[in-house]
């Protein structure tokens, strides 16, 4: 026998790095989106005056949830794939991109930041493209895997631009308190 590892082996060395990479990704998102108040609840983002492409609010979970469990694939194939030159920077580069990624809900629904925010996508891109063509010297099938969330980034980006210019006062936008009755 001339293998380390057989082909069966191999496969379940991948699989274990998808059953722990996706859920930790797809978690570190919704607690990143829980703890800035992203979403429809979020008073402030309510009272914005929003772009005709704004899509319902239920689509951006279920959108960021797929995107989220393809980059968890992407970055398990790059992890499984030791031995691979570039490998250390494409883990680092993945790394960098996706903790820019979750500072992305606190600067635009907790601190309100809508410029900001979009100049943070900005670096996100660059960040997210950097990390998917090296990933493409390691594994192709991991880049492609990348680039839904590449074009989900400029959508995103569209999106962010648009609000900031029809709410030019969303940075000190105060929205009146929740009145209760009883």
């Amino acid at each position: 026998m001339n293998q380390i590892a057989s082909k069966g082996q191999l496969r379940m060395s991948l699989l274990r790095w998808i059953l722990f990479t996706v859920p930790l990704i797809v978690l570190l998102g919704f607690f990143s989106g829980q703890i800035a108040g992203s979403g429809e609840e979020n008073r402030w983002f309510n009272a914005l005056i929003k772009p005709d492409a704004q899509p319902p609010g239920w689509l951006f979970g279920v959108a960021w949830t797929i995107l989220y469990a393809m980059m968890g694939t992407a970055v398990a194939m790059i992890l499984h794939a030791r031995g691979a030159p570039m490998r250390g920077v494409a883990i680092v580069l993945f790394l960098i991109q996706f903790a820019l990624n979750l500072c992305w809900s606190p600067l635009f629904f907790g601190m309100h930041q809508v410029s900001a925010a979009f100049w943070l996508l900005v670096i996100i891109f660059l960040t997210a493209l950097g990390t998917t063509l090296v990933f493409g010297r390691i594994r192709k099938a991991a880049a492609w895997l990348m680039v839904p969330y590449l074009a989900w980034l400029c959508f995103a980006g569209i999106l962010n631009i648009q609000i900031d210019r029809l709410n030019p006062g969303a940075e000190i936008l105060v929205v009146p308190a929740a009145r209760s009755q009883i």
